[in-house]
């Protein structure tokens, strides 16, 4: 008796390069979006407060601190 654990997947037929290509054309890493802080005019990705100034839609939804010089 063999035990189903222990059954190893094996492949049928070689995949193809045109196949394997066609496979990762939707891996490729895309850049995020930006936009641009209505406030403090910095980058922020879209609907997140703002981690410069604390504002969201033109409200202070955050208290930040101040950096460390």
């Amino acid at each position: 008796m063999i035990n189903k654990c222990l059954i190893m997947i094996v492949q049928q037929r070689r995949v193809s390069k045109s196949r394997k290509g066609m496979r990762r054309s939707h891996h490729a890493l895309v850049a995020p979006v930006l936009g641009v802080c209505s406030k403090c005019g910095k980058p922020v990705k879209s609907h997140r407060v703002c981690p410069y100034c604390g504002f969201y839609k033109g409200r202070k939804v955050l208290e930040v601190k101040a950096p460390k010089e």
